[in-house]
């Protein structure tokens, strides 16, 4: 009698085939755009964190960004790393992989949908509505919205551990595992489809109408009256007015280039995200499923460089994040030549004259006390300059 319990862990199918292998040219290919696109977004989104962690850099749309790229590791962790391994061999992970590596594939994706729709929400009230964001767009508010953000996901995603598991496909030749679904294909359907509203087109017709609103507002509204030049006049307080003008000038231009930014990120989201939810949704009404390998690695490469490309948007359209970028690899390098500085051994030569001894040896004591007191203060100048909180 067939074991059809609740608590089967592997389904054995026979198969008088061969083992399917990858050609090579796929495996090769596959292996080198993951491990180029994950080390990249991996060192990115660490930067990111780093930079965002010092106190001059501490906004609230920063914090989002943080949030943001913190689920974006955990994709290239959880879904790019384990392909390395997929498409050479098999699943080698188990059922407790299946089970993790699936909860936080989908962890990921959705805190990062919800991420960029709160700092798009953060944007439209910083811009549109100034007045309320002294009291509404703060960083501790921030902190509380990502807290939520990452429980209701947490508590979403659980419904995985029961959704999947490990199967084995015996051939002729050998058996092959694979992490897949636990029940028939047809009755993800509607969680499907749930993910695609929630996560995907919810967010993006909300980013949609509120950087609509934020362009109108921020690009094709004239300037204030206070805000324009003033040309002339003989007011005694000219010169105050210049300068404040010049400041609420950049402030608006500070505002238009992180708004730019935020754009940027939220398109290519859209449109990296596209090939696969695309997928999905044809799939569930073909039968069989349209599984084309190449195309299946497309849509996986697009995923990861959603994941990777973000710290690089930052860096070209943000001059805030490519100074404190460049202050990070600058001071990590500086620390490190300090150091090997402090641990070269100190050298001197004794030189002395038989007819002045005594002379001699209090001179060379000088020397020698006058240059280890002038090493400790370049060392000591050297590290409060390298102090990088």
């Amino acid at each position: 009698m067939e074991n059809s319990t609740a608590f089967q862990r592997v389904a054995q199918v026979g198969n008088l085939t061969e083992m399917p292998l990858n050609p090579v040219e796929q495996q090769a290919v596959t292996i080198f755009l993951t491990v180029v696109i994950c080390l990249v977004g991996i060192g990115g989104n660490i930067m990111v964190v780093l930079v965002v962690l010092r106190k001059h850099m501490v906004t609230p749309t920063n914090c989002y960004l943080v949030s943001l790229a913190a689920a974006d590791l955990i994709v290239l962790v959880a879904a790019g790393l384990p392909n390395i391994s997929d498409v050479v061999a098999f699943w080698i992970y188990g059922y407790t992989g299946c089970l993790c590596i699936t909860y936080l594939q989908y962890l990921g994706i959705n805190v990062s949908s919800c991420s960029i729709t709160a700092f798009t929400i953060e944007r439209y009230i910083a811009i549109c509505h100034s007045i309320k964001a002294q009291f509404i767009c703060t960083v501790s508010r921030a902190k509380r919205i990502i807290a939520g953000v990452w429980l209701f996901t947490s508590l979403y995603c659980i419904m995985w551990f029961f959704l999947v598991d490990i199967d084995e496909t015996v051939y002729t030749n050998g058996v092959v595992v694979t992490c897949g679904y636990r029940v028939s294909r047809s009755l993800y359907m509607p969680i499907y489809f749930l993910d695609f509203t929630l996560f995907y087109v919810i967010p993006l017709t909300v980013a949609t109408v509120l950087y609509g609103l934020i362009a109108r507002i921020l690009f094709m509204s004239p300037l204030p009256s206070h805000l324009s030049d003033r040309e002339g006049g003989g007011s005694v307080h000219q010169g105050h007015t210049s300068s404040t003008n010049k400041g609420s000038k950049g402030a608006i231009v500070a505002r238009k280039q992180i708004t730019k930014m935020l754009v940027v990120v939220v398109v290519l989201c859209a449109l990296l995200w596209m090939p696969y939810r695309t997928l999905v949704v044809v799939n569930s009404f073909l039968d069989p499923p349209y599984h084309n390998t190449w195309f299946l690695l497309f849509c996986r490469m697009c995923i990861y460089t959603n994941s990777a490309v973000n710290p690089i948007i930052y860096n070209l359209m943000s001059q805030k994040f490519r100074v404190a970028f460049q202050k990070l690899c600058k001071c990590s390098w500086q620390q490190k030549e300090v150091v090997a500085q402090c641990r070269l051994p100190m050298y001197y030569s004794v030189m002395k004259d038989s007819s002045h001894e005594s002379n001699e040896q209090v001179t060379e004591q000088e020397d020698v006390s006058g240059q280890i007191t002038q090493r400790l203060n370049v060392t000591s100048d050297d590290r409060s300059t390298l102090n990088c909180s």
